[in-house]
């Protein structure tokens, strides 16, 4: 019998079955709240592992929303999350379960391990976070916070995707395509009545390739205008988010959403937060002015935010003779991820094997990954872009490491979900070395969670890790991409099977910086404005004024007004990152310090690699980030690591 599940929704029963379960679930917590003498062993791991077959239930379906999404999807997917949501709510409520998991800690504390004692610190911080403490009426209405909350996410996540999969814009003037790459002309060519006609669209692949390298102005303002005005239905599910979580922070007894999120991450308060932000802003200010009067010599005339992609390739084939199309075919997406499976196989010792079997859309692929010739888990794999599947790149866990309540292992599975270019009968689908870089920082999640040896699944992979740590492995294996010995692994030209060569390389790593002092304003733009738009109760016109009051410090080139990127943020609106988007910059200190200690050890004899495959990788989520990573480098982490990694000091 597999190891791991199949893929399977079925999408007619499943509501039935979801409820089942629920029920099954309450039950079951009725029956062990009997237990005379409760323990971790009959009371915390059922309870943990109750939860685990729950969300393996549950995560396939969200799943199939994100790449499959129909009209069915949407509303068995949508139909759902009041019921997962009331009874996730209720648990995480549950002031028994509370006191009897604080009796246990107290009782247990010398005989329990790490592991042990790192879900139960965890759990007790998570029920006071979720108000068992609180009088009745309390948590009723923190149950209904949580209920429209989940549906408001879901909502301004559904409506992007319409918007993006609705947009379409028709080229007919072969001018107008011109200096495009060759392999985004074919991916938007089409003929209407015998003529050749060019169709761009906003989902990702083929707005960048307009916004890149389109010479038409007009073209690229009105695919700039579409993309930031997607949406604009969002603006209100805005307000009624933030009043929601405005609320539930009160009822928690926090002064702000921001200081309730800080309580289960590594930034100790809010002004550690915000003195980090702006003080790289202040470290990157300079470099960013210097960056944008290069850009404005090529433009010859002031820079609108469609122009800077446009203007930022010229210049860059101006200053590093780099074109992005060159590279391309010496980035096959089959070929980089086989080179980047035999760059983890030098690295860290692990090995991929392909597996047969049917799964939710025919480009689909999975994998049982190896480490010391032992089956340790499972990876699939969505790469391309297509209608109806959500843009960006994401990882999402299936199963999790642990060991059940009989000590049986329970082995990890997860998905990297992907939007590179198509590939078809005629083209395959070469990549940018953006995409690349995409790659392996997803790869970087799937392997913290794929590799934990942590018993207790609330604690092992991603699970348990603070969120302003959890973008660490994916950091810190993207920067491996622009390494000489790891890109001569699979760069190879697909038609020639030539090694990419040495000065094309070259230019790449010089390039790597390229306006990164721009791109980190960018960034700690985004960051500040989440993190900020946390710290009191904004509405209307005032979350405008927000952003605008940070991009005055933040955007040196100052957006249109009709730009409403906040509609599209669907990181702090639709993910889990509200009063957390600082993550990013704060996990890439300790990306940056330890990848550069792996370089100056050589990389493939690396001891630190080794170190931080036992400690970070198969540690999951068992001990803080903070103690973890001064095991793996013996001292605090440097902040300065980031800023030299930017090119920036």
């Amino acid at each position: 019998m597999s190891k791991f599940p199949e893929f399977k929704v079925e999408l007619k029963s499943f509501i039935k079955e979801l409820k089942e379960r629920v029920e099954n679930n309450n039950k079951k917590v009725q029956k062990l709240l009997k237990i005379k003498e409760k323990s971790f062993a009959n009371f915390v791991k059922p309870l943990e592992m109750m939860d685990e077959h729950l969300e393996q239930f549950f995560t396939p379906l969200s799943h199939l929303n994100s790449v499959k999404n129909t009209k069915q999807t949407q509303k068995i997917y949508a139909a759902s999350l009041p019921i997962i949501t009331e009874y996730s709510t209720k648990l995480s409520q549950n002031l028994d379960i509370y006191k009897a998991y604080k009796e246990i800690e107290k009782k247990e504390q010398k005989s329990l391990n790490q592991e042990q004692k790192r879900v139960l610190e965890l759990n007790i911080l998570n029920f006071e976070l979720s108000g068992a403490h609180l009088d009745e009426k309390s948590k009723a209405r923190l149950g209904e916070i949580n209920i429209k909350k989940s549906e408001l996410s879901n909502n301004f996540s559904q409506n992007l995707l319409d918007a993006t999969n609705e947009y379409e814009y028709i080229v007919d003037d072969p001018k107008d395509v011109e200096g495009l790459p060759q392999s985004d002309k074919e991916s938007a060519k089409f003929k209407e009545d015998g003529v050749t006609k060019y169709r761009f669209t906003l989902q990702m692949p083929s707005y960048i390739a307009y916004i890149t390298y389109g010479k038409n102005e007009k073209i690229r303002e009105k695919l700039y205008r579409a993309y930031v005005t997607r949406a604009p239905q969002n603006a209100k599910i805005i307000d009624e988010l933030l009043s929601l979580k405005d609320e539930m922070s009160s009822l928690l007894g926090f002064k702000n959403y921001a200081s309730y999120s800080l309580a289960s991450k590594m930034a100790k308060n809010e002004k550690s937060v915000v003195d980090f932000l702006e003080k790289l802003v202040s470290n990157s200010k300079a470099q960013a002015k210097k960056e944008l009067e290069e850009l404005q010599k090529i433009a010859k005339k002031p820079l609108q935010s469609f122009d800077s992609a446009y203007y930022s390739e010229i210049l860059k084939k101006e200053k590093y003779e780099i074109d992005e199309e060159e590279y391309r075919p010496y980035f096959e997406q089959k070929s980089v991820l086989d080179g980047m499976f035999e760059f983890l196989n030098k690295l860290f010792g692990i090995s991929f094997k392909k597996v047969e079997e049917e799964l939710w859309h025919k480009k689909a692929t999975s994998y049982d990954l190896y480490l010391d010739n032992k089956l340790k888990a499972r990876l699939y794999l969505d790469l391309e872009a297509r209608k109806g599947k959500q843009g960006g790149a994401w990882m999402n866990n299936f199963q999790t490491h642990c060991k059940d309540e009989k000590g049986k292992e329970q082995l990890a599975s997860a998905v990297i979900v992907c939007n590179f270019p198509p590939s078809s009968s005629k083209s395959p689908s070469l990549l940018r070395h953006d995409d690349v870089v995409t790659l392996f920082h997803e790869m970087g999640h799937a392997l913290h969670h794929m590799l934990s040896n942590v018993a207790e699944n609330e604690v092992s992979g991603v699970n348990g890790v603070e969120w302003d740590a959890v973008e660490f492995p994916s950091q810190f294996l993207e920067n491996f991409a622009y390494e000489p010995s790891v890109l001569k692994l699979f760069a190879r030209h697909y038609k020639t099977e030539e090694i990419i060569p040495d000065e094309m390389i070259e230019k790449l790593v010089k390039s790597k910086n390229f306006l990164s002092a721009l791109g980190m304003l960018r960034q700690l733009e985004f960051s500040l404005f989440d993190f900020k738009l946390h710290t009191k109760l904004y509405q209307g016109d005032a979350i405008q004024n927000l952003l605008d009051s940070i991009r005055q410090e933040t955007a040196l080139i100052k957006p249109p007004s009709y730009n409403k990127f906040q509609n599209g943020f669907s990181h702090i609106f639709a993910g889990g990152y509200a009063a957390g988007y600082y993550s990013y910059k704060w996990a890439e200190v300790l990306s940056a310090d330890a990848f550069f200690g792996v370089v100056e050890e050589g990389i493939f004899d690396s001891k630190i690699a080794e170190k931080y495959l036992h400690i970070i990788l198969e540690g999951g989520g068992a001990k803080s980030m903070d103690i973890l990573f001064k095991e793996l480098m013996d001292r605090e982490p440097n902040p300065d690591s980031l800023l030299r990694l930017n090119g920036i000091i």
